[in-house]
């Protein structure tokens, strides 16, 4: 690992006010390790494209350094490590990528980035059919040694995370803000178990606030650190399209998952399949095309999740698997189901009835249902 005063050079550079990634990349390209920069003239600083002379001033007048002595010891308090670009821990996908962050702030088993990595990502607002296809999918792919990168939102976020753990696998979670800001709150518990068996990582300094803008940059992260990423659910503009768009530009692997044709929650899924994403049917869709990348990778010590989903397991009566045969993922209308049974009303009525018990239907408002798992 760098030694004490490479990472307080380091942190001095990057709390340069109104430097940032791109212009503190540009520095240390051009004029090598942070402690040449600044220790670099005026004249040679300003020779840098993009940067500009209150930086400049910055550097030479006033380096943050009792911020950055600071900054390392509330990092070491905490226990985090720190990645700089240049550290040969630092995962390598992600050092290839347009504008890679610099520092790398780390919650969390360093080791683990070196693996390959899947993202999933979706809609905060996500329906049950995204919830439940990002369970599946996190929990499949983490179990076939691939770490599940996401960024610890609600809904599709989530979802991918708690089921790789869940699986016995590896998550990476990205944060747009620092990590010692749980953000968001409801996913605190879930933070500290990604922290405890996984790896939490942010580019953002200790403190900082999740503030909107910084959160596609995130993305960059995000697609950065994996293979490929896999849309479960996204509307038409939406963080979840920032982050495949970011993967096509950097040459990797784009999957989306189909949903209804009239739904607004798949409208950015079923764009990014227009525009060539793969489409994934099954989750050896995925597997497949990043084969070439799992040859030196065992599956994790977890279980992959059964593909008969929820439903393995469950006894069915001939009444119950006729009824099932007419319910579909989407929700069909209690007429509709009486009509396809060619059954009394009641009769069909108590049947359902037995298949939410069982946990293989769930009942939705204006009477309808839907089936959430495949037959057995």
């Amino acid at each position: 690992m760098t030694t004490q005063d490479h990472l307080i050079d380091w942190l001095t550079l990057a709390l340069i006010p109104g430097l940032g990634a791109v212009g503190m990349g540009r520095l240390i390209r051009e004029l090598g390790e942070p402690g040449l920069v600044l220790a670099a003239g005026r004249e040679r600083l300003l020779q840098v494209r993009g940067i500009r002379q209150p930086v400049v001033d910055a550097i030479i007048n006033n380096p943050p350094l009792r911020e950055a002595e600071i900054e390392l010891q509330r990092l070491r308090q905490n226990n985090f490590n720190l990645l700089t670009w240049n550290d040969p821990a630092y995962p390598a996908l992600l050092r290839e990528i347009y504008t890679p962050p610099m520092l790398l702030y780390v919650n969390g088993d360093v080791e683990l980035l070196t693996r390959p990595s899947i993202a999933i990502v979706g809609s905060r607002a996500a329906t049950s059919y995204g919830l439940k296809i990002g369970r599946r999918l996190g929990a499949g792919l983490a179990a076939h040694g691939l770490n599940v990168v996401s960024g610890l939102a609600l809904g599709v976020d989530a979802a991918a995370h708690a089921s790789a753990l869940e699986a016995g696998g590896i998550t990476v979670a990205v944060l747009g803000c620092g990590l010692d800001v749980p953000y968001p709150r409801r996913n605190l518990a879930l933070a500290r178990r990604i922290a405890d068996r996984g790896v939490i990582v942010s580019e953002y300094p200790l403190g900082t606030q999740p503030e909107a803008f910084r959160f596609p940059a995130r993305n960059r992260i995000i697609s950065g650190l994996a293979l490929g990423v896999v849309v479960v659910e996204a509307a038409e503009r939406s963080g979840s399209l920032i982050t495949a768009r970011l993967a096509m530009d950097e040459g990797r692997e784009v999957f989306a998952i189909p949903g209804r044709v009239d739904s607004a929650t798949s409208a950015g899924a079923h764009n990014l399949l227009q525009q060539g994403a793969k489409l994934v049917y099954k989750l050896d869709d995925i597997l497949v095309e990043l084969s070439a990348h799992l040859t030196d990778f065992q599956p994790a010590s977890g279980k992959e999740e059964n593909d008969q989903g929820d439903m393995a397991g469950v006894e069915l009566t001939p009444e119950e698997r006729s009824i099932m045969k007419i319910l579909e993922p989407y929700p069909s209308h209690i007429d509709v189901i009486i009509d396809g049974a060619g059954v009394k009303a009641a009769k069909v009525q108590e049947i359902l009835l037995m298949l939410e018990l069982k946990g293989v239907v769930e009942s939705l408002s204006g009477s309808q249902y839907r089936l959430i798992g495949k037959m057995p």
